[in-house]
């Protein structure tokens, strides 16, 4: 994995590789898996809205419960997917250098991830084709 780079630029990078390598050994494109990553993609760099009243003690408290249920459920699902397949484990740690910045992100570096996208698609349109 390149060092220095965009933590959510390595991440998708890394499952779409890791997408065309699948769909290579079985010779099936993977439409639905595709678009599952370009769903994950928006929502990795998706900005949290800004306020325009702040909220109280009792909102905060059930933002958070949501997002403690949320995260609840990811850990199962990955603790049953590494249960049931070991080299889903092994190709988790192998990678978790490249996920685990994307996903810890705070919203200030969520920010700069969707800054650095918007700056990398608006320099990818203006290169001339080789």
């Amino acid at each position: 994995m390149a060092e220095g780079g965009k933590p959510d630029a390595q991440l998708f990078q890394l499952l779409t590789d890791l997408l065309e390598e699948v769909e290579s050994l079985t010779n099936q494109e993977e439409v639905e898996l595709r678009e599952k990553i370009k769903a994950l993609g928006l929502e990795v760099t998706k900005l949290p809205p800004k306020l325009t009243e702040p909220l109280d003690e009792n909102e905060i408290a059930k933002e958070l419960d949501k997002l403690s249920a949320k995260l609840d459920d990811v850990d199962e699902m990955i603790s049953s997917a590494m249960a049931a397949d070991p080299q889903v484990q092994s190709l988790l740690s192998s990678t978790a250098d490249v996920w685990m910045p994307v996903i810890t992100a705070s919203s200030d570096e969520r920010r700069d991830f969707a800054g650095s996208l918007a700056a990398g698609s608006s320099e990818e349109k203006s290169k001339p084709n080789s």
